[in-house]
């Protein structure tokens, strides 16, 4: 699964400790990441993981989880 390099991934770009990361951990509300920092975030987890996230997809981005499931999803059809 995809969880310990995202989680590592977003406790790089967000400067927090990855122990704080949970795949319940919410992006904006419990991460304090900013629509900047979510823009890069997926700018980057695009390019790590070899996968295209559409701005529809985005938009349904609210947790890690959300973003583990969607690029395990995708990683699939590669």
């Amino acid at each position: 699964m995809s969880f310990e390099k995202v989680k590592k991934l977003l406790a790089e770009q967000l400067n927090i400790s990855a122990d704080t990361i949970t795949m319940k951990s919410r992006v904006i509300e419990d991460l304090g990441a900013d629509s900047l920092d979510v823009v890069e975030m997926l700018m980057i987890l695009e390019d790590e993981f070899n996968v295209t996230v559409t701005d529809e997809e985005s938009l349904k981005l609210k947790t890690v989880g959300d973003i583990v499931n969607l690029i395990d999803a995708k990683a699939k059809k590669n």
